[in-house]
């Protein structure tokens, strides 16, 4: 009869890391079938597609011409860069806007969502449905109700400034929202006031989670309203207002839908609507130059990649967390 060895410690190390590292196996391929899916659709939707697109501007590429593709190297960068006379007035007219949209746009955001935050307001779950509503209107849809409301002789708008202002603001030569490129960019950016409410919602979550014992020390050390608001609130959302800025700023630069469907991506009045966008979409699906297209769509990606790198660098110096870190 045979006696059992005693365990040493090396067997008993040894049991001990093998189940550890199959349990961290287990849980490693656990993780990955779970986003297997996601992965699949990322190589085969984004980043196969993101690398064709980069390829297709090394080449003279026509979509009704397929087998005819010649590769011509940097030779769409050098016309983008050097020789098309619309692309630095389109990036100019989308900067311009982005320079008057991007901060009215934030600022109306954060002082809706304040306002509708705020326990003194009457009904509040009423006003902010009313506030969110807009964002489940499809964009065409939308966009072909301001028209009409905009419209210089029938148009809502105009009829209310005639009626509150008491001068001749519809008729022929009534207020030219659409038509007059000083007035444009100021129906553009109502519009797009109109259609905040997701970031109104972002907003509002933030300062539900702001802790209310900071207000009541402020309140104690007799801060008033507007330094809780300086030194608490923004602080504390900072996170928020730095996540929509960010979307803000990508959006801004992808600016297209409203310019083509109010003004027919004509760039009329003046040129003052012909967008980046609109450019890029002339050119690739309008004249079916894929391959400049495509040079077009990349070069508009590293401009919004250098800002937005810009813009976490800054985040450092003003943006706060829970955590202390910046």
């Amino acid at each position: 009869m045979s006696v059992p060895k005693p365990a040493t410690s090396s067997t008993l190390s040894a049991n001990k890391i093998r189940p550890r590292r199959s349990l961290a196996k287990t849980e490693a391929i656990y993780g990955l079938s779970c986003v297997a899916l996601w992965l699949v659709g990322f190589l085969i939707f984004y980043l196969v597609p993101m690398i064709a697109s980069f390829v297709f501007t090394l080449f003279n590429f026509t979509l009704t011409e397929p087998d005819k593709a010649s590769f011509i190297g940097l030779a769409n960068w050098k016309r983008l860069l050097f020789e098309d006379p619309l692309i630095w007035p389109s990036l100019g007219v989308t900067f311009k806007f982005a320079l008057i949209s991007l901060p009215i746009g934030m600022f109306a955001a954060l002082f809706v969502a304040i306002l509708l935050n705020s326990k003194h307001l009457i009904a509040r779950d009423f006003f902010r449905t009313l506030f969110y509503a807009p964002t489940m209107v499809p964009a065409v849809a939308g966009l072909l109700i301001w028209k009409g409301y905009l419209d210089p002789t029938t148009g809502w708008l105009n009829r209310i400034i005639e009626f509150i202002f008491r001068f001749d603001a519809s008729g022929a030569q009534g207020v030219q929202w659409l038509n007059n490129e000083n007035l444009v960019y100021i129906a553009y950016t109502m519009m797009g006031i109109w259609g905040i409410g997701n970031a109104i919602l972002y907003y509002m979550a933030s300062l539900q989670s702001v802790p209310t014992d900071l207000y009541e020390a402020a309140s104690i050390d007799g801060a008033g309203w507007f330094r809780q608001l300086w030194s608490i609130t923004l602080p504390m959302i900072s996170p928020v207002i730095f996540y929509n800025l960010v979307l803000s700023v990508i959006g801004l630069m992808q600016f297209f839908i409203t310019p083509y469907i109010l003004n027919g991506g004509s760039g009329y009045p003046n040129g003052s609507t012909y967008f980046y966008m609109i450019h890029f979409y002339k050119q690739a699906f309008g004249f079916l130059n894929m391959g400049y297209g495509a040079t077009i769509a990349w070069f508009m990606f590293l401009i919004a990649l250098v800002i937005t790198l810009v813009l976490f660098g800054s985040s450092k110096r003003w943006v706060y967390y829970a955590a202390g870190d910046r």
